[in-house]
């Protein structure tokens, strides 16, 4: 069953196979042409003549303006260690390009869960989340561990 990330908030609501869906967003090109003017200005992403002509073929949406959705599936208030990418565990794979009139919807599955041996106030969740078109074409793939706070004794 899929579930909204802000249904689960301490670790303890965390279990192997949950599922976790984000809202869907779609990218239109006056969006994709706005965000990329002041964070990614390259000719592929602010141009649509310029994007033809590239191997892309097309105008496409910046790799961090997809990104927010990938977040926004996963993130929960428990979250000790926010949204370091980069740092070890995290494997992230941009697929396919993301197009004006293109929809996402990213999908995070619990695939291991573990309490900490050395911090009793939190335990480690691991994710492998996809992001996916209206086609269902995975565009994006990302592998990462989350810190979550556990649950106080007298929250039970």
């Amino acid at each position: 069953m899929l579930r909204d990330c802000r249904d689960a908030i301490w670790f303890e609501d965390y279990a192997v196979g949950d599922e976790f869906q984000s809202a869907p967003v779609t990218f239109t090109e006056p969006d994709i042409i706005d965000f990329a003017k002041r964070y990614d200005p390259q000719p592929f992403h602010i141009d649509p003549d310029a994007a033809k002509a590239s191997p892309f073929g097309d105008l496409i949406a910046s790799r961090t303006q997809i990104l927010p959705l990938l977040w926004g599936a996963i993130m929960a208030p428990g979250f000790l260690n926010g949204r370091a990418l980069g740092a070890p565990g995290i494997a992230l794979e941009f697929k396919r390009p993301v197009r004006p009139g293109d929809t996402l919807i990213a999908i995070s599955r619990v695939l291991e869960t573990r309490p900490s041996a050395t911090r009793p106030d939190r335990g480690y969740v691991r994710f492998i989340s996809e992001t996916a078109n209206q086609s269902g074409d995975i565009v994006v793939t990302l592998s990462h561990q989350q810190i979550i706070q556990r649950r106080a004794a007298d929250q039970e």
